[in-house]
């Protein structure tokens, strides 16, 4: 009997749909390439990186502690966004030297105009929460 991968549908759980277009920020060499495939997969395409300057369905936010300031990064994660579109949010798991705790993830969430969702494990080393503009962010 196979078993399915711990992630298996993350990129769907997220939201993440065919022909979105999705903006890719805060990439660095240490970001979870099963990840990025599994949501390349979900919207078939490529993910758009930071200079794209087209309207977006989602935003993939890499963060880590460190990488400056997570409510500037938020606001900026909403320049490109459509009205109906949301941020996921990726910050390295507990116990990693670059964690972001979630109470700072919801108050940036909230300064910058977005609620947080329940966070998920997105990999071994990431947790992907979801943010919306308005409402209350919803996974499924």
């Amino acid at each position: 009997m196979a078993t399915e991968a711990p992630n298996a549908g993350l990129a769907e759980r997220l939201g993440f749909e065919n022909d979105q277009v999705v903006q890719e920020l805060g990439w660095d060499e240490d970001v979870d390439d099963a990840v990025r495939t599994q949501i390349e997969d979900a919207i078939g395409s490529g993910l758009e990186d930071e200079d794209y300057d087209g309207v977006v369905d989602a935003v993939v936010l890499w963060w880590r502690d460190g990488d400056g300031d997570l409510i500037d990064d938020c606001v900026d994660a909403l320049t490109n966004l459509a009205d109906k579109g949301f941020v996921v949010l990726l910050v390295p798991g507990a116990g990693h030297p670059d964690h972001v705790d979630a109470s700072d993830i919801a108050e940036a969430a909230q300064t910058a105009g977005l609620n947080a969702g329940t966070s998920t494990r997105a990999g071994d080393e990431w947790i992907a929460t979801k943010l919306v503009q308005g409402g209350v962010a919803k996974q499924r």
